[in-house]
């Protein structure tokens, strides 16, 4: 898998997205949901998310959020922010989402439209005891979930084909096109003879096909 940017910046975009939450919820009093949407509409959601150094590595937290709210035209003060000695479940939330976004390359906006920032925040119990790798299976799980169609067919269906018409121009078995549609088989690993067929017969690039969990 194409991670997002270079593991050598996770642990800093970590603490800082953990932070940037956590600040934003108790000390600038945001609702959480609020203040996630103004930072995926800023650039700062853009930046963080293509492993801009400066962003992930050269900003705390708490600057982002200052940033995020500038960018938006919020009026704010620039106050300081507190820290407790248990960390907060939106801190959490910040710090697994940070590490799933690396993980996946998966846009912060496609993650939130499928599972909302609120039940990501209501994940920690149990998942902030476990290996991250479980939150990252979890919230697999839950994307796959909601999104209903997969993008063959999508694609299929903008194209006009049925699934017979897409398996006789692309020369894909039906069965085997079957089993990509309804996830019984995992496209990221299909042959890519297969790929590149289907995406002749729809005209699309080979990559437009793969699922993104």
């Amino acid at each position: 898998m194409i991670h997002a940017y270079d593991k050598l910046y996770l642990d800093n975009a970590m603490k800082s997205l953990a932070l940037m939450l956590d600040y934003a919820v108790y000390d600038l009093k945001f609702d959480i949901t609020a203040f996630f949407d103004l930072f995926i509409s800023s650039r700062v959601s853009y930046l963080f998310e293509s492993g801009d150094a400066n962003t992930i590595a050269g900003r705390s937290g708490v600057e982002l959020a200052w940033i995020v709210l500038e960018q938006s035209g919020i009026t704010f003060e620039h106050i300081l922010p507190t820290f407790t000695s248990n960390r907060s479940e939106e801190y959490w939330a910040g710090w697994a989402l940070a590490y799933y976004q690396w993980e996946t390359s998966i846009p912060f906006s496609d993650i939130v439209r499928c599972v909302p920032i609120k039940e990501i925040v209501s994940l920690y119990h149990p998942y902030h005891e476990m290996d991250i790798r479980q939150f990252v299976e979890c919230m697999n799980n839950m994307i796959r979930s909601a999104q209903q169609e997969t993008n063959l067919k999508r694609l299929r269906i903008q194209s006009g084909f049925s699934q017979s018409q897409l398996a006789d121009s692309s020369g894909v078995p039906l069965r085997t096109l079957q089993q990509y549609e309804q996830r019984q088989k995992n496209i990221n690993k299909a042959q890519a003879e297969y790929l590149v067929m289907l995406a002749t017969a729809l005209h699309c690039h080979p990559f437009d096909l793969l699922e993104k969990v």
